[in-house]
């Protein structure tokens, strides 16, 4: 049977550090304002970012219904992606540089 002292140090183990620092996808990253018009000012993690560019693209409409991968560009987007339309797996290359 194993002892508490045994148990306690397994489960410190399988748990973080507290001071360890954030993967890259979960520090928090300045938008420009072309960016900060559609999902906020305040610094955000890459994850979230991207969440609420779909809830954006989503609720206005904006994915081509004939190719639902293609992203077509409002005045808010079309700063941020430089050209009327983009595929999803562009979208992402957009949004980096536009992320401090």
């Amino acid at each position: 049977m194993p002892t508490k002292t045994t148990d306690g140090a397994k489960k410190a183990a399988a748990k973080p550090a507290a001071g360890s620092k954030p993967n890259a996808l979960q520090k928090p990253l300045q938008p420009s304002k072309e960016l900060a018009a559609i999902v906020g000012s305040n610094p955000l993690p890459r994850g979230e970012v991207v969440s609420k560019m779909w809830d954006y693209i989503k609720k206005n409409n904006l994915q081509n219904p004939e190719n639902k991968r293609e992203i077509l560009a409002d005045d808010k987007l079309q700063p941020i992606f430089g050209k009327p339309k983009v595929t999803m797996f562009e979208m992402n290359k957009h949004l980096a540089q536009h992320l401090k």
